[in-house]
């Protein structure tokens, strides 16, 4: 089996503490529930939808036209920038978990993420003069990417001011504002967009879709990667899945996603679900008794019984198949 496991990014010695963080900024969103609102599928715009479940006093839906499911009601823009900005959850992952775990990350995460973006831009013959990361955390993904010295300029977008700080303490050029708020003549276009594990938080995908596609150069690509909520840890753990989370609103899946970026004008040339964890996730819930699976015979072979020989094997093929819970697309901004 890869060693590569769920402690390795989140150290358990570090969890609890982590957990009531996470804990006291649900107890935050929640004080502001009347200021909730009803919102249209973020991926379609469809009004017709299905209750999905309740976690933590907060209602989920599917929509009835794509199957993306979602946060109804959910917080408005300014309660949003207001959850964020006073985030102990966010705060303790910056001061103590990135810096724990960095190393391990970079490796495992960072690297072959980097690898993959070169990969992708060598196969459809995209300009590496400048690329743009929105949503740049702890700035190790932009970090990597200037250490290859294949772009020309390498900008990190990061409005959370303790985050815009650790990413210019590592030497990188940071926007320290929301994508909405940048404005660039043509000449100053990006050739590549990227955002990893954002699109799941924002009120209004859409409106942060055209804004990343906005900054892109004509012939340029974006690249996202959020949950897919059609993923075997999700689909499988439902409200016990810690992707199921307060701070996630949106739970797409690789066709609405697509979807969502076609209405946007984008060209999409690959989907894919290249996630690592699904199994190791579902097993460390089994086995701290959080998910009972005594009537699922498979699973319990699978991810308990025979473990070390038929572990990795199902979570490549949930990786080949479209079934794992983290989700990439890449689409291109059509030639004027």
């Amino acid at each position: 089996m890869s060693t590569f496991s769920e402690k390795e990014i989140r150290p358990v010695q570090l969890m609890a503490n982590q957990r009531i963080a996470a804990l006291t900024d649900v107890g935050r969103m929640l004080s502001r529930y009347g200021e909730f609102v009803h919102v249209d599928c973020p991926a379609c715009g469809a009004n017709a939808h299905a209750p999905k479940f309740e976690k933590n006093g907060i209602n989920y839906v599917e929509c009835k036209e794509c199957n993306t499911f979602y946060v109804n009601p959910r917080p408005p823009l300014d309660v949003l920038e207001w959850f964020y900005r006073g985030s102990p959850n966010y705060a303790y992952w910056n001061e103590v978990i990135f810096p724990a775990s960095e190393s391990v990350r970079r490796e495992r995460i960072f690297v072959p993420r980097v690898d993959r973006l070169l990969e992708l831009c060598r196969k459809y013959e995209i300009h590496t003069g400048s690329i743009l990361e929105v949503g740049a955390g702890f700035g190790t993904f932009c970090g990597e990417v200037k250490k290859r010295d294949v772009f020309t300029r390498v900008v990190a977008v990061e409005p959370t001011p303790d985050l815009a700080k650790t990413c210019r303490d590592k030497g990188l050029e940071v926007l320290e504002v929301p994508v909405e708020s940048i404005q660039l003549e043509a000449a100053e276009l990006f050739d590549v967009v990227a955002s990893f594990e954002v699109i799941e938080h924002l009120f209004a995908p859409i409106d942060f879709v055209g804004h990343m596609t906005r900054l892109l150069r004509p012939g340029g690509i974006i690249m996202l990667t959020c949950p897919n909520g059609q993923g075997f840890d999700i689909e499988t753990l439902g409200t016990t899945s810690n992707t199921v989370d307060h701070e996630h609103l949106n739970y797409f899946n690789p066709k609405s996603l697509a979807q969502l970026l076609t209405s946007c004008g984008l060209e999409i040339l690959e989907s894919f679900t290249p996630g690592k964890l699904d199994a190791d996730l579902v097993r460390n819930k089994i086995i701290s008794g959080e998910f009972d699976v005594s009537n699922q015979p498979f699973l319990k072979k699978v991810l308990v019984d025979d473990w070390e020989r038929l572990g990795a094997a199902f979570q490549e093929f949930l990786i080949h198949q479209g079934l794992s819970s983290n989700m990439w697309i890449v689409a291109r901004k059509p030639q004027d």
